[in-house]
């Protein structure tokens, strides 16, 4: 029989979850996890990780697309739907069980099963072989995100998908429609729109990916109209009603209302954190919103018990929830810790072109009363951008007048996704224009883009 008391108990084994039971292991302290579907959670087994191993597929074969134009031949090009999802899935699946590996390598104890708290320092896990009673005198709630449903028009994985849905779908849409500009729904607008079908895009509020800059968002629209998908932005859903397998919407935009058509419905309006049934209201723990209320440092204001991840709340990325779990596993061992920087989180979109960004945007900066220097270098203007065929893209960085101090980076294009670590390294040394001036960036290479957009908002840029 496994242990039943340890040092930590984490609930949740998602990206939050299993890297606050990895960092608390090496520090010494007995562990055990509680996940009651699948080890790595959502972003591994339904988000981040299949996502991206569909749009690999996509990507491949838009450029298969193009072969022409570089020289080559590729007739007669295709795709079988069932293949790529196979693909996607046996991607997840090798990664569920590198997370296995990690937690066994480091002697932590899993149990499969739904977790409640009936009292502090007290975890009651339900599982197949009935009911298992843990101690632990630190508690990590990492429980998740669930996709929210449309009022009205609730996913059934049949006309209308949710995230799970749209990864595993039982058809290739035809008429698509997604409801939702973030980046889950504009990420499965570019997968399905590279496979033919015809994408709509309904998005309440005045732009599309709505958290970007301005100027990304303006340029993302332009990129995906270009593509063929249809941006309704300031649009609202009037009407839904299913008929014959077929979803009969009326939409309004700008005061005209008109009735659209679609095979398919994707809803993507955000998540909702998973709180329910965990006993969080008879333990005293806030939930606002649907998500647990922590204070900086992830404490829930009853002792030994934290919440981290999409659970407690944005950004909602598995990156933000990994470095939430190290620094708890770190605060509960003892360690001295400072709370995350949230306004030095990167985030990135992958759909084509992609989107990446770290801190704030130019209408947010101005807002906080920053006196700005702003630089933008298009990818045209690149050497490495225009060889690879891929010269649509911008980066645009933003500094303080007085001090030098980086902002924010915010950038769209081919390959973003793997440059904009280099803004969030500058963010967290805190450095200035004159660092990243003076630094030498290799060429011909994408990052060179970077170095120009900081050279232009000081009147230096060589390359436009």
């Amino acid at each position: 029989m496994p242990a039943t008391s340890f040092d930590v108990i984490v609930i949740g084994a998602g990206p939050g979850g299993y890297v606050a039971a990895l960092r608390a292991a090496q520090l010494g302290l007995s562990v055990a996890v509680v996940e009651r579907e699948s080890l790595g959670g959502v972003c591994l087994n339904w988000g981040c990780i299949p996502t991206k191993a569909l749009l690999r597929s996509a990507d491949i074969f838009r450029m298969m697309g193009r072969a022409e134009e570089f020289g080559l031949s590729a007739a007669d090009t295709g795709f079988d739907l069932a293949a790529i999802i196979a693909r996607s899935r046996k991607v997840a699946g090798q990664m569920e069980s590198g997370v296995k590996h990690l937690l066994k390598k480091n002697k932590i104890t899993t149990f499969m099963g739904a977790a409640h708290l009936p009292a502090p320092g007290q975890v009651s896990v339900t599982g197949k072989d009935g009911k298992t009673d843990l101690r632990a005198p630190n508690v990590i709630l990492a429980t998740g995100a669930r996709a929210r449903d449309i009022p009205g028009i609730e996913a059934d994985g049949e006309l209308v998908w949710n995230y799970r849905h749209a990864l595993n779908p039982p058809r290739m849409p035809q008429k698509l429609l997604v409801v939702g500009a973030g980046a889950i729904g504009i990420e499965f607008a570019s997968f399905y729109n590279a496979f033919g079908a015809e994408v709509t895009v309904v998005e309440a509020q005045d732009s599309i990916l709505p958290v970007e800059d301005a100027d990304i968002s303006a340029m993302a629209r332009k990129s995906f109209e270009k593509l063929g998908i249809r941006i309704m932005e300031s649009a609202k859903l009037e009407d839904f009603s299913a008929d014959n397998g077929r979803a009969r919407v009326k939409i309004t935009q700008g005061g005209d209302t008109q009735s659209h058509e679609f095979d398919t419905v994707i809803s993507a309006i955000g998540i909702t954190g998973n709180v329910e049934d965990l006993g969080l209201e008879e333990l005293g723990i806030t939930v606002e919103r649907a998500h647990i209320v922590t204070d900086d440092l992830c404490r829930t204001g009853v002792d030994g018990i934290y919440a981290i991840g999409d659970v407690a709340g944005g950004p909602w990325l598995a990156h933000k929830a990994s470095h939430e779990g190290v620094m708890v596993a770190e605060l509960i061992a003892g360690e001295a810790v400072d709370p995350i920087a949230r306004d030095a989180i990167a985030a990135c979109t992958f759909c084509h072109p992609q989107i990446a960004s770290i801190g704030l945007t130019e209408a947010a900066a101005q807002a906080k009363g920053h006196d700005l220097r702003i630089g933008k270098f298009p990818f045209v203007g690149n050497g490495k951008a225009v060889a690879a065929g891929e010269a649509e893209g911008m980066i645009k960085t933003i500094f303080d007048a007085k001090t030098g101090e980086l902002l924010g980076a915010h950038t769209i294009g081919e390959g973003v996704s793997e440059l904009i670590h280099s803004a969030a390294i500058g963010r967290t040394l805190e450095t200035t224009e004159q660092e990243i001036i003076s630094t030498v960036f290799p060429h011909p290479t994408l990052s060179e883009a970077l170095h120009e957009s900081v050279l232009s908002a000081y009147g230096r840029a060589l390359h436009i």
